[in-house]
């Protein structure tokens, strides 16, 4: 599910930080959980591991267990349903992913942008 097949003779400890992280989610869908809490499943992986822990979560959405993720990789939110952004412990923004990624105070809160209207 998570895409560790070619790792599969690899002791967990050996492998590289990203692939660590995605046996960490191997090892919670080997209960089949209904409900799987991902805080921040993508948190100092470089693009390459990224891009493998995107394909593991749409697998894992796919085959129907419900996700509900922590993470500040904005990229993520695509696979979203829905999207709360939350900015120093306040709710700035909810909503699917089109309407969250341009909404003025996430720009503000995560860019640094200001509005220009």
């Amino acid at each position: 599910m998570v895409g560790l097949e070619r790792e599969k003779d690899i002791l967990g400890n050996n492998l590289p930080h990203g692939l660590q992280k995605l046996l960490t989610m191997a090892r919670a869908l080997a209960i089949r959980p209904k409900l799987l809490l991902l805080d921040e499943p993508v948190g100092g992986m470089h693009s390459d591991e990224v891009e493998h822990a995107i394909e593991a979560i749409q697998r894992i959405r796919s085959s129907g267990t419900t996700i509900l993720m922590v993470e500040h990789n904005m990229r993520l939110m695509q696979l979203c349903d829905r999207v709360v952004v939350i900015d120093f412990g306040v709710k700035i923004a909810e909503g699917n992913y089109k309407e969250v990624k341009n909404h003025e105070e996430v720009l503000r809160a995560y860019f640094g942008k200001e509005s220009h209207t």
